[in-house]
């Protein structure tokens, strides 16, 4: 019986196919040079001989030393299929002409045709590589000839049990290229490799078409490490609904839950905003202590502040979070500034959660996020698009929002209010000569919630959440200042306490 799809030696493709490829159909892999179609090919093969099969790697471009180099950088072996080189192909001649090395402009196009015939029909191989079109075109001279000579190709596989990839490094024009061959193959997977102004270059892939399939579509970050290409398929929320119960979290400051009526609900996002010193990732840790005390799975990712910074500021406030990190509760990732990409950081976090079962998520900060991603298109809605996804999972999650400026007029870089469920605001104010700092909740979906503004002070001994302070004037327009009587502001810890 034949399968309804072979895989591709990939696990993200196969993903995003729904499977894989549909046996014994051409398919085009395309992207320009160094974007990672060897790669993908070789994975295609190597995944075919380890089920037994016989590949066949043929290949006018590359010679079997270079295609040997690339395999060994991730650990492969080309002996694990058949590879046929044209500056080799003298051996295939016989007709007693004597040439030692055959270049492939040296031979018509015809000719070279003839002899991948040849090949394949003496390997009989279930999976085939053609690397690359582009010296066909070369050959050919002649863009209707070039597609004659593809179409026969087409039908010389047609009616044999062989799964067939074309490379085409894009080189030339568009109209050299001939946009017609999309439509003589059954599948069409362009690869893409993005340099940016700063950091890292991106890579991504697109299937633009595969017929017969309802693969996911759109563009599908990667990057190429040792043992292949680690392709992020896009994240799509509505696919991953599971049951979880909506109860609150605690955080183990009583005021602090009272805000929110006990706390942010499970599948709930909480966004902490305000200026930088207010304490927004200290409010955080606070939630995070507390579920890792529970023996709740946490991770928190950091894109501003180094971790060891994050974890002598903690114990300062006795958050110590050090022995729930050895205990592996809790996990704290740095990640480097213009070295991931969107994709690649939803996978991480599809890990944690999935793998790892974590039940809590930190991201600090957001402006972080966007600024270890430059250039990038619809953060907003890839992280809308996580969002939901964490929520569909239960998870609780809390996003880190800085705004501009200290004190007076402040905004965000951000507009994400809209896609958060909880908003807190924090914000520094002037009482009695002294800079104190105030909480309070201006939008809860999960709940009811206090629509007081408390004091709050952080210090050796934690968090305090005070009373609700009822003479403020001015907080919603970023000039805060307290008027009331001094009863109901907090002071220092007594020293016996």
């Amino acid at each position: 019986m034949v399968p309804t799809t072979i895989s591709s030696g990939n696990e993200g493709l196969d993903f995003i196919l729904k499977g894989g490829f549909p046996p014994r159909r051409l398919y085009l892999v395309e992207g320009a040079p160094g974007s990672g179609k060897t790669t993908l090919a070789l994975q295609f093969l190597l995944e075919g001989a380890r089920r037994g099969d016989r590949a066949l790697y043929i290949t006018l471009s590359e010679t079997k030393e270079e295609l040997t180099a690339v395999a060994s950088s991730h650990g492969w072996d080309v002996d694990e299929f058949d590879v046929f080189e044209f500056n080799s192909a003298s051996e295939i001649f016989g007709d007693g002409r004597e040439q030692s090395i055959l270049h492939p402009w040296e031979l018509e196009l015809g000719e070279t045709i003839r002899l991948i015939q040849e090949e394949v029909e003496r390997v009989k191989p279930k999976r085939v590589v053609f690397d690359s079109l582009s010296e066909m075109r070369l050959l050919a001279q002649d863009p209707l000839r070039y597609r004659r000579q593809v179409l026969a190709l087409k039908q010389f596989f047609s009616g044999r049990d062989t799964t067939v990839i074309l490379i085409d490094d894009m080189t030339g024009s568009a109209d050299e290229r001939d946009a017609h061959l999309h439509s003589l193959c059954h599948g069409v997977i362009t690869l893409e490799r993005l340099t940016l102004d700063f950091g890292a270059a991106r890579r991504r892939l697109q299937v633009q078409k595969l017929r017969g399939v309802d693969f996911i579509a759109s563009y599908h970050d990667f990057t190429i490490r040792t043992g292949g290409l680690e392709i992020y398929p896009r994240l799509i929320a509505s696919s991953y609904h599971s049951s979880f119960s909506g109860d609150a979290i605690a955080s183990g400051v009583a005021e602090l839950d009272d805000l929110l009526s006990g706390g942010p609900r499970r599948g709930t996002n909480t966004l902490l905003t305000g200026p930088a010193g207010c304490g927004k990732t200290t409010i955080a840790l606070q939630y995070v202590f507390a579920a890792c005390e529970r023996g709740e799975p946490c991770t928190i990712y950091e894109f501003d502040e180094r971790i060891g910074t994050l974890l002598t500021r903690a114990r300062q406030f006795s958050l110590d979070l050090g022995p729930h990190i050895d205990s592996g509760v809790l996990v704290i990732e740095q990640n480097d500034p213009a070295e991931i990409s969107p994709g690649e950081f939803t996978a991480k976090v599809r890990h944690e959660v999935e793998v790892r079962g974590a039940k809590m998520i930190v991201i600090d900060s957001l402006n972080g996020y966007m600024a270890a991603m430059p250039q990038e298109q619809h953060l907003i809605l890839q992280m809308h698009e996580l969002l939901s996804y964490l929520s569909q999972k239960g998870v609780v999650t809390f996003l880190i929002n800085p705004q501009t400026g200290l004190v007076g007029s402040m905004a965000s870089n951000l507009n994400i209010s809209y896609i958060a469920d909880t908003v807190v605001l924090m914000r520094f104010f002037e009482a009695g000569g002294r800079v104190r700092k105030a909480i309070s909740v201006l939008k809860n979906r999960g709940g009811a919630h206090e629509d007081t503004i408390r004091e709050l002070r952080i210090d050796s001994g934690g968090v305090r959440v005070g009373e609700p302070l009822t003479h403020f004037r001015g907080i919603l327009m970023g000039t805060p200042e307290y008027l009331g009587e001094k009863g109901p502001l907090m002071e220092d810890r007594r020293s016996d306490s």
